[in-house]
């Protein structure tokens, strides 16, 4: 059985940061973690994902901004969010991606398992 349990998120004004976590309990092989967002009557987008091969893929409107890095040690996977912007505004979910190819890690059907999410709110 996979739990993940998102926190880290808050209101911050533009150009500030963010570290969101995750902290989940995977009792099986994972082969993908990732961070996704969403904002209401749109649909959920990947932003970062981390292969078990060691791979990461950002969504281009994060590139240079935002890091995802996990700690095995503490089966804890974080987002670091530098520089964000108004349009970062939306609720985060981390995923977990258990028994599958993770081709593809920032499409939304590579993963079957999600946390509840965090709501991250940027202000201009």
């Amino acid at each position: 059985q996979v739990q993940l349990m998102e926190s880290g998120g808050g209101s911050v004004q533009a150009g500030g940061s963010l570290r969101l976590s995750c902290a989940s309990r995977i009792t099986s092989s994972s082969i993908c973690m990732g961070w996704f967002r969403q904002v209401p009557e749109m649909e959920r987008e990947g932003v970062a994902a981390i292969v078990s091969d060691g791979s990461i893929d950002y969504a281009d409107s994060v590139k240079g901004r935002f890091t995802i890095s996990q700690d095995n040690a503490k089966n804890t996977l974080y987002l670091q969010m530098n520089n964000l912007k108004p349009e970062d505004t939306a609720m985060y979910y981390c995923a977990a991606g258990v028994g599958r190819d993770c081709i593809t890690p920032l499409l939304r059907y590579e993963y079957n398992y999600w946390g509840q999410g965090t709501q991250v709110t940027v202000s201009s």
